[in-house]
């Protein structure tokens, strides 16, 4: 009988990484409760289902991974990796107490919110690409896609169980506490960090200090064609159609008209299709652009049946094909990108991926939020499906360029 952990959940065999893991879950149940509650904070109490307003919000979330792109991935190069994540895990979880109480006590307005949105995103800028590149100190490279995909499925456990809470919590208690418990919940990450095997880490090689290192790690990308591809369906894919929030809340609150309950609901179906991804990344063995195009096409599908729902089950079935495929491409881009970069580099070129990926929902979070408001949720739906499409035409063009080029 073949052991499980030789197969998709074999990076578990790293005791820091099985402890890395049960931290994590608890605290992604804990971001997404915030998630969701943040956007129904803005669009039921802070203002009148006001799309734009949420556009905003994210657009100011994600805009630190673009504005503090040269600094986050020299960072993860040279410094601790453990100690700095653990500086912005305590961080975030002392921003969300702050933010939940400025809500309980009902002093808090949107402005607000768009100073908490802009903190946390400024931490969050620093702790992913330490996060992601931190996987490979734990598991080493050999297993390392099977840990980045392990990574997504811990995220998207949270993201099944925290919408669902949530939704429950808002319910009974009130948004703030949702806030409350997403802050107590970074200690399960700094706890379990702080009871690591330091000896068994594989500590990558550190980057030396350049006046140029972002330039470096750009120029690093930009000469590898497979990278830069990858970097241009990112951009494509994470400033148009990753706008998740946006998507999901004004569909709920606008065209079903739902409740904080079913709203939350619509987030954990999605969570399962995006689980069902991860969990299909984890068990292959090489990724490539073929199955970053399917990964693409597939989510353009997804939003174009769910902009074409009649129904709420019909919408939350979509939402389950379009998390299932954004998370075999993003999941895709994390791993290709990883093996074929040097070991001193990884940090600047994993900033970059975060930064294009999300920090591009600083134009487009706005962007679509705008469409969402001004001509409807369905819409705004069509933009992310024409990102998806356009980022599969451009993928399977640099196949047939790849093929072409070894026929030659």
């Amino acid at each position: 009988m073949m052991n499980p952990l030789s197969g998709t959940f074999r990076s578990l065999r790293s005791f820091n990484f099985r402890l890395w893991t049960a931290g994590s879950v608890v605290s992604n149940i804990g971001t997404w409760m915030q998630r969701v509650a943040q956007d129904w904070l803005v669009l039921t109490q802070l203002t009148h289902r006001d799309a734009s307003a949420l556009g905003i919000v994210m657009g100011l979330q994600f805009a630190p991974q673009l504005l503090l792109l040269p600094w986050t991935g020299s960072a993860a190069d040279r410094l601790n990796q453990r100690k700095l994540l653990m500086l912005t895990q305590a961080t975030m979880g002392v921003l969300a107490l702050v933010l939940g109480w400025f809500t309980i006590e009902g002093v808090i307005r949107l402005w607000h919110v768009y100073v908490f949105a802009f903190l946390s995103g400024s931490a969050a800028a620093l702790d992913a690409p330490v996060r992601q590149t931190f996987v490979a100190e734990m598991v080493g490279d050999a297993d390392l896609p099977n840990a980045v995909a392990l990574n997504s499925t811990s995220f998207n456990a949270g993201q099944m169980i925290g919408p669902a809470v949530a939704g429950l919590l808002i319910a009974k208690l009130g948004i703030g506490w949702a806030f409350v418990l997403n802050g107590f919940s970074f200690a399960a990450v700094l706890l379990s960090m702080s009871f690591f095997r330091l000896s068994e880490l594989r500590a990558s090689a550190r980057a030396h200090r350049t006046a140029s290192g972002f330039l470096e790690g750009f120029r690093y990308v930009w000469g590898r064609q497979e990278l830069r591809v990858i970097l241009i369906i990112l951009f494509l894919i994470g400033t148009f159609g990753l706008n998740f929030p946006i998507f999901i809340s004004t569909m709920a609150v606008n065209v079903f008209h739902s409740d904080s309950r079913a709203f939350g609901l619509l987030s954990s179906i999605m969570a399962a299709g995006s689980l069902s991804g991860a969990l299909f990344v984890a068990g292959q063995k090489k990724l490539g652009l073929s199955s970053l195009s399917i990964g693409a096409g597939v989510f353009g599908l997804g939003w174009t049946f769910a902009a074409l729902a009649p129904g709420y089950w019909w919408f939350a079935a979509a939402l389950a094909v379009s998390g299932a495929a954004a998370l075999t491409f993003t999941n895709g881009t994390n791993s290709i990108m990883q093996l074929s970069t040097e070991p001193s580099m990884r940090g600047r070129v994993m900033a970059l991926r975060v930064g294009v990926a999300l920090g591009g929902m600083t134009i487009g979070a706005p962007i679509v939020g705008w469409v969402a408001h001004h001509f409807g949720s369905r819409w705004s739906l069509a933009v992310g499906a024409g990102a998806g499409f356009t980022a599969a035409l451009v993928a399977t063009y640099a196949l047939v360029r790849q093929k072409d080029a070894l026929l030659t």
